[in-house]
């Protein structure tokens, strides 16, 4: 009479079904043997997806991928005398202010470029503007007013 059974699971490393019937998958070859700890986890079919979400964060899924940080770009922004021209309505609405009878256009974060072409009189506040901007602005009856001359004129 035994005493002592022996478990399943001492048993379990040679034989190729280990109790599951037939070999198919269920040890199989290398390939087939499932991962490891918490590989795979919510991948499948998003079972179990909320719970590493609370323990992880939203960074648990996916590759980090490692690269080096590269220089930031400056960038400027700039407007052309012909995007000016043909948006000018909604221009007006989001940048435009009164100061006594003139309507000026601020686009005091902008840099002024010469492309195109100007029919309408506008005055316009600017970071800073290309020569040709300003000789096409001005050759239509505009006016344009920059941030460094300003600046200079204050000290």
């Amino acid at each position: 009479m035994k005493l002592k059974k022996r478990h399943k699971s001492g048993r379990m490393r040679g034989i190729s079904s280990h109790g599951w019937g037939s070999r198919k998958k269920h040890v199989g070859t290398s390939g087939h043997k499932g991962g490891k700890g918490m590989s795979g986890t919510g991948k499948m079919a998003g079972h179990k997806k909320t719970l590493v979400l609370k323990l992880y964060g939203n960074k648990y899924f996916g590759q980090a991928g490692i690269t080096s940080k590269s220089t930031k770009r400056k960038k400027n922004k700039v407007l052309n005398v012909y995007d000016i021209e043909k948006n000018l309505e909604s221009l007006k609405k989001k940048y435009g202010k009164k100061e006594g009878k003139e309507e000026i256009l601020d686009l005091s974060d902008y840099k002024i470029l010469g492309e195109g072409e100007v029919k309408a009189k506008i005055i316009i506040k600017a970071k800073a503007a290309s020569e040709s901007a300003k000789e096409k602005i001005e050759a239509a009856g505009g006016k344009l007013i920059l941030e460094e001359e300003s600046e200079e004129a204050e000290d």
